[in-house]
Parts: structure tokens; C-alpha cells; sequence
């Protein structure tokens, strides 16, 4: 496939003859007259941006080293390098900086949503940065400081002095959008400041799953995103903010017609909590879910395959305390239907942990309530790396994977008795990910201990430290292997 690339007016006057007068003759005003029904009905999107641009910023993030995986905005694809400098040149760098400082610079958008400077973006806009600057609509430049970040809604909090009061969005309620509603998107795609680009509603509530972000609760968009769109605002008609643009599903890294936004109902409940206390606390149940399949509508002679199928309950969780049992189906949480088994884990983040919910139950065919206490989450250690105290990933999350009970279709392929082995559910950082393994290989031993739950991964993983060497036996397909991770150690990061 090749690249999309810029066509310069010269070429496109060539094509179409412009005002040589080739082949191309002015409209009179009857023939736009009659073009102009075509577009009735339509919505006019001008009011909002002209309302709203200037609370949306460029955000620009400097790194000494090198950038964290996966952070910031991609080189812009189809300009070469002879290109680029052209417009850096004449045009003041709207586009990209220059090849020798992309290594180290993350580009991505923002909004403003206090007067005072706090501005909203994403977490992997300005993760590990040095230096975050913002370049505002008047083109004055403000070095930003980075109040709190949040990896797991992959949100940022930013504070600038403007030595006044700035322009601010206003918020609006992502709980009352619906699949078809017009929506628009102002960010700063591959650099291009104050890009405008409209769609609609496509689905909301969207889990893409356990391995990215498993409790935010996404809007998805047809609305073209890009690279440098991340972290901008998403309006809806009423020109109130109702997501923050983040992420695209795409084979190429360009947009391909599907584009996810964090509501921003979830994005403001972290905000709150990064000024007050400079991370977020969330939700926990302790449960181990699964979705309802047909197999167990069938075994289970159920209606539909509605809900989230307990597969076990943590030790000492809120779930036990409450009464929860594996193979509880989970109809509804705290009044809120659960569809699906992707709906449970952001329903319960959002939830103030200490407060006590009515969760609705499935049990031996009988529906019954019961209320649980909920616990609170273990906070990531990115989060705590916010506050200023730095402390080294440990445990599970320096082996950058995370891993799931063996399901009984993979164990009988396997070979593998009941209780062997945990499955790699995704590899999240770069100590596994250089070591080889892949998702859906099966952990059978962790330093010569067998582990056959995802609680026992855990414990014999829990004491694991930077410079510590961890030895895994490693089932993929019908070969076993050893396999040996270093987690780095600070100086060596």
C-alpha cells in the first residue's frame, strides 16, 4: 500500500485547469443554488470550533533519553525528509521536528479545561517527559508542568501560567451519547495545528479487552484520528466536551475508519483526584470473569448469553465477603445492566471504593441481589512514579506480561492437567517482549515452582525487583523451553 502524500496547488491547477480556463468554467449562482439543497439538514460545525479552538492546544514533550514504547505521535508518512524541512523552514515547523530530534520529541493535542491552566491529555503523550511545552491558538508557547498522570485511563494532567485567565471547554456528559450522534474531533494531526474532522457516534461503552485498558469504557468514533490527535477533545453537537481522543485500530498506524475516545465523565473523575491527591484510587470486586458463550446458555439452559460468568473470587475481596461464588452469572452491577463480560470491569473501577452496591446474580437458575462492600485496586506503579516517589516497577508488572487462567479447550490441546500452567494474556513491556514470549503461551513454572492459577503466578512472582533474573518453563505449542527474564535495573534503564 503506498502512503498517503500532500499534492501541491501547482499540480492540482495542472489537473484541473483552474484559471486557465481549460476545461473549467465558474458556476453562476443558479447552479449553486440548486447544489445547495444537497446539503440540508446537515449540521454546521463552524460555531463550535470558533468557540472552542482556542481552548485546544499543541502539546510538545522532550525526552534526554529514549522514549518510552509506544509514546507520542509517529513520523508523518508520504513526506520526505526534503519535504519536511521545506515546511519547517517556511512555515515556523507545523509539521514534525527534524529527523535528529524525533527520537526524542512526542507530539500530541490537549484541551484547557480550567481558566487557571489545567489542561487535559493523554498519559502516553508525556510519559517520562523531561520538558512538556503547550502552544496555545495565539501561538505563545508555555512550558507545562505535569501534575498527575493516570496509565490505566491513559490520562494526563497538565498546569501552565499564562499570567491570566485562558479559554476553557466546556464539559459536557459522555453518558448521554448514542451510536449516530454527530460528533467532532480539533487536535494537532502529524502537526497540523487546529485540524478539524467530524463523524459520528459509532458504539459506545466499547472494552477492547484485558490487555488494554480493561476498565475505561470507550467511545467509539468514525471521526478521522491520527497520529498528533492524541489527547485532544471530542464535541458533540452542543459543543461540549464529551471524550479525550486516544487511540485508533488501524494495520497500517494511519486511520482506517475506527477511532476510541475515554468518556470524559471518566476522565474528569481522575482529575479530580490527580489535583487533590495526584493519583487515582479505583474500584475492586476480586473476581475472575468470562463472557456468557453459547455452550453456557446451552449447558445452563439460559434465555440469553447475557451477563459475566464468575469463574473464582479472590481471597479476603469484596466478592467473597459478599457472598459471590464461581459460577455466579453477574446480571447487573449497581443498577447498571451487564450485557457483556467487557462491561463489569469499568463499572467497578469507577465505583468510590468503601461504598456498598447491589450486584444482581444468576444462582442455580434463580435470580438474587446481594450487596457488596467494594475494595480498592492496587494503583499502578506509574502512578505512584507521578507523585514523585520514584519506585521501580516490581513484582508481575517488571516482567512486562500479564497472564490468564488456562481455558479447558487450550489445556486439552495441550496436554496439560487441571491446575497446570497460566496463559500469557499480552505482553505489556519490553522485558518480555525481548525475551520472545507471546500471547497465549503457557507458564508452566516460575524458579522451578509450578504455578496453575493466575493467584499463584502472582505470589511467586510478588518478590521479583529490578536486577532480579527470573527463569520461566515456557509451553508453546507442543515444545516446552526455558526461558530466562532480567528485569533492568535503574542504572541500567
Amino acid at each position: 500500500m503506498s502512503h498517503p502524500r500532500l499534492v501541491s496547488s501547482r499540480l492540482l491547477c495542472g489537473l484541473l485547469g483552474c484559471a486557465l480556463g481549460v476545461g473549467i468554467v465558474a458556476a453562476s449562482p443558479m447552479v449553486w443554488a440548486q447544489a445547495a439543497p444537497a446539503a440540508a439538514g446537515l449540521p454546521d460545525f463552524t460555531g463550535i470550533v470558533q468557540k472552542n479552538a482556542p481552548a485546544v492546544v499543541h502539546v510538545e514533550a522532550k525526552y534526554s533519553g529514549r522514549r518510552p514504547n509506544g509514546s507520542g505521535a509517529m513520523p508523518l508518512q508520504g513526506i520526505d525528509p526534503g519535504q519536511a524541512e521545506i515546511f519547517r523552514r517556511f512555515f515556523g515547523m507545523p509539521i514534525l521536528p527534524s529527523p535528529e530530534e524525533q527520537a526524542h520529541t512526542s507530539l500530541g493535542s490537549g484541551f484547557i479545561i480550567s481558566s487557571d491552566g489545567y489542561i487535559l491529555t493523554n498519559n502516553h503523550v508525556v510519559d517520562h517527559a523531561d520538558v512538556v511545552t503547550v502552544r496555545l491558538q495565539d501561538r505563545r508557547t508555555l512550558t507545562a508542568k505535569v501534575i498527575g498522570t493516570d496509565p490505566t485511563y491513559d490520562i494526563a494532567l497538565l498546569k501552565v501560567d499564562a499570567g491570566g485567565p485562558l479559554p476553557t471547554v466546556t464539559i459536557g456528559d459522555s453518558r448521554l451519547l448514542k451510536p449516530g450522534q454527530w460528533v467532532l474531533a480539533i487536535g494537532s494531526p502529524f502537526g497540523f495545528d487546529y485540524t478539524v474532522t467530524q463523524g459520528i457516534v459509532s458504539a459506545v461503552g466499547r472494552n477492547l479487552g484485558a490487555g488494554d485498558q480493561p476498565s475505561t469504557s470507550f467511545i467509539q468514533t468514525d471521526v478521522p484520528i491520527n497520529r498528533g490527535n492524541s489527547g485532544g477533545p471530542l464535541f458533540n453537537l452542543q459543543g461540549q466536551v464529551v471524550g479525550i481522543n486516544s487511540q485508533i485500530y488501524s494495520d497500517t498506524g494511519g486511520y482506517q475508519g475506527i477511532a476510541f475516545s475515554i468518556p470524559i465523565d471518566m476522565a474528569m473523575n481522575a482529575v479530580d483526584q490527580l489535583k487533590t491527591k495526584g493519583y487515582v484510587t479505583r474500584g475492586m470486586l476480586g473476581v475472575e470473569i468470562k463472557p456468557v458463550d453459547d455452550d453456557m446458555v446451552k449447558a445452563l439452559k439460559l434465555d440469553s448469553a447475557k451477563g459475566a460468568i464468575v469463574v473464582s473470587v479472590s481471597p479476603d475481596s469484596a466478592a467473597q465477603k459478599a457472598g459471590l461464588q464461581s459460577g455466579d452469572i453477574i446480571l447487573a452491577y449497581n443498577g447498571h445492566d451487564v450485557l457483556q463480560g467487557a462491561d463489569l470491569p469499568p463499572m467497578v473501577a469507577m465505583t468510590k471504593p468503601g461504598s456498598t452496591v447491589p450486584i444482581t446474580i444468576l444462582r442455580d437458575g434463580k435470580e438474587k441481589t446481594i450487596d457488596a462492600t467494594i475494595g480498592t485496586m492496587p494503583r499502578d506503579q506509574s502512578a505512584l512514579s507521578a507523585m514523585g516517589k520514584a519506585m521501580p516497577s516490581s513484582g508481575a508488572n517488571a516482567l512486562g506480561l500479564s497472564v490468564e487462567n488456562v481455558d479447558a479447550s487450550t489445556r486439552s490441546q495441550l496436554g496439560l492437567k487441571p491446575g497446570e500452567g497460566v496463559a500469557v494474556a499480552n505482553v505489556t513491556g519490553p522485558v518480555a517482549a525481548q525475551a520472545g514470549l507471546q500471547p497465549g503461551d503457557v507458564i508452566l513454572m516460575v524458579n522451578q515452582k509450578k504455578v496453575g492459577s493466575v493467584e499463584a503466578f502472582r505470589t511467586a512472582t510478588a518478590g521479583v525487583k529490578p536486577g532480579d533474573t527470573v527463569l520461566l518453563l515456557v509451553r508453546r505449542g507442543d515444545a516446552n523451553n526455558f526461558i530466562a527474564l532480567t528485569v533492568p535495573s535503574s542504572k541500567d534503564e
